[in-house]
């Protein structure tokens, strides 16, 4: 009989642990596009200064990791797609060494993700 409860009470446990993780995973996944957004504009802000700094080896690596965190929104609607765009025009253009329009596009991409 104590065998039994103690079976019975491993599989409640494992049950309750499988169901909680479900529950956190469903949060993080309703959460993920206001994180994104967040997480794309604070690097634009960061190749942003880098650019204007003119180091734009250190820009490509922010503008690499908000294409990144980027293309998590590109599917959630049309805006996003368009912010994308402008996002990897403003990547082409820092690429090039344009200060002034790479540092165009990429305050227009930030509006565009603060919008959403």
């Amino acid at each position: 009989m104590k065998i039994f409860n103690k079976i019975a009470f491993i599989f409640v446990l494992a049950t309750s642990f499988s169901l909680n993780s479900a529950v956190s995973f469903a949060e993080e996944a309703a959460s993920a596009p206001a994180s994104s957004s967040a997480e794309v504009i604070s690097h634009i802000d960061k190749a942003l200064v880098e650019i204007s700094k003119s180091d734009f080896s250190a820009a490509q690596v922010h503008l690499k990791a908000a294409r990144t965190a980027s293309e998590k929104l590109a599917d959630s609607s049309e805006n996003a797609k368009k912010a994308h765009g402008i996002l990897i025009q403003g990547q082409i253009l820092a690429k090039k060494g344009d200060i002034a329009n790479s540092t165009e596009e990429l305050n227009k991409a930030k509006a565009l993700y603060k919008a959403l």
